[in-house]
């Protein structure tokens, strides 16, 4: 016999047996539920995540962004769709959602209609700062300038190449509680636009500023970007605060950041590193504090304009406590005129409770515990209006 045959006729037995089972397997309901179940659960998986892209595309074109950022966000759906198409993982996903909420949710078009009444300015200032006229008067005549610039310039020729919006950068240097921030807020308040602070105390890298780039997993939008969005205006009033305030080891390159974002000829196209896309930042008005100068580059200190905020004598602190501060905090705390009344030669004793201090914060304290005191008092049963007078005030002023 041909040893070929004899071999098939001793496999074919074993070759029969293998074709059944796997042609009964095939033919197991089970089988057939447990692979029609598969299918059915990545038919499903492929859809949710299509369904996904299509929301995120959606979010995308519903905006209006520079063509440029809009190819490029398109291009990495694009990827993320054909990854899909051939199996591929969803790892991009994560990162290319967050992107594209940061870069529509960004004001590139969106700004306020600047208000350069110089009368409203002027009551705006002198109903939250007593005195300072000096400072004030710098402020009105930049917004004179402002409105002179836009009055004689037509909508239509607004553009890059006018630099009356381009403001110069007011920077406010004095003691702790002179009122910096509070002025750069009034100035905010004054022109209609929106306010937002960003703090440089104990800022320890220029990445604070500038963002990560995204190749990093955990990197995110710099301080400038996230101020923009809080705005939801690109003409903001932001308020750099504390520039003297930052850490010692990041100093350099930090005021190497400021240099470009405060200067009117760089900050037409400032780069933040997560989005990695020019931001038109020549329309923001910049105001910065610091408590001394000591610690800022020469090279920022050229960009901007120093205004010396005094500090207050008592007799201003008087007044400010008695028409400002003392009203507010009464009202914050619930009190009325009629439950809570201070003598005029009570003030002296509010005012220096303890010794001297160049701004208005322990005037702030006195008074805030001040009224404290006299709430649980109301709140007790105890008194039905306080009357305070030159005999009974140690018992309401702090005693450390």
């Amino acid at each position: 016999m041909n040893p070929t045959a004899q071999t098939s006729s001793r496999i074919s037995p074993r070759v029969g047996t293998a074709s059944k089972t796997i042609t009964s397997e095939n033919n197991d309901p089970t089988n057939q539920t447990t692979t029609a179940n598969y299918l059915s659960g990545a038919s499903k998986a492929v859809s949710s995540e299509q369904i996904e892209l299509d929301k995120l595309r959606q979010k995308l074109n519903s905006v209006s962004l520079p063509p440029a950022l809009q190819e490029k966000a398109s291009a990495m759906i694009d990827r993320i769709a054909l990854s899909i198409k051939y199996g591929g993982l969803l790892s991009g996903f994560d990162q290319a959602s967050n992107y594209i909420d940061w870069i529509t949710n960004l004001p590139w078009n969106k700004r306020s209609t600047d208000n350069l009444d110089i009368l409203h300015a002027k009551e705006i200032l002198e109903k939250h700062h007593y005195g300072l006229s000096e400072i004030k008067d710098r402020i009105l005549e930049y917004l004179s300038v402002m409105k002179l610039n836009i009055d004689k310039t037509k909508p239509s020729e607004i553009s890059s190449e006018h630099n009356f919006m381009r403001a110069p950068i007011l920077f406010f240097v004095g003691l702790v509680g002179t009122g910096k921030t509070t002025i750069a807020r009034s100035i905010a308040q004054a022109m209609g636009r929106t306010f937002v602070r960003i703090p440089f105390g104990g800022m320890g890298s220029a990445l604070d500023l500038r963002g990560q780039s995204r190749v990093h997993p955990d990197a995110e939008v710099g301080h400038v970007i996230k101020a923009l969005r809080r705005a939801g205006t690109k003409n903001p009033v932001i308020l750099l605060d504390e520039l003297d305030r930052v850490s010692e080891h990041a100093r350099a390159d930090i005021m190497g950041v400021l240099v470009e974002l405060l200067d009117p000829e760089q900050n037409v196209a400032f780069i933040d590193h997560f989005i990695d896309y020019p931001f038109d930042l020549s329309e923001v008005l910049f105001v910065a504090t610091a408590n001394n100068t000591g610690n800022i580059s020469t090279a920022v200190m050229d960009r901007l304009e120093p205004i010396q905020m005094p500090s207050y004598s008592d007799d201003e602190k008087i007044i400010i406590g008695k028409s400002y501060v003392f009203p507010e905090i009464k009202e914050a705390a619930g009190l009325t005129d009629a439950q809570l009344q201070i003598d005029d030669d009570v003030w002296p004793n509010i005012v220096r409770p303890l010794g001297f201090d160049s701004g208005i914060r322990t005037l702030e304290r006195t008074i805030n515990g001040v009224c404290r005191k006299v709430a649980r008092m109301l709140v007790e049963g105890k008194s039905t209006s306080v009357h305070i007078t030159g005999e009974n005030v140690k018992q309401f002023l702090p005693t450390w």
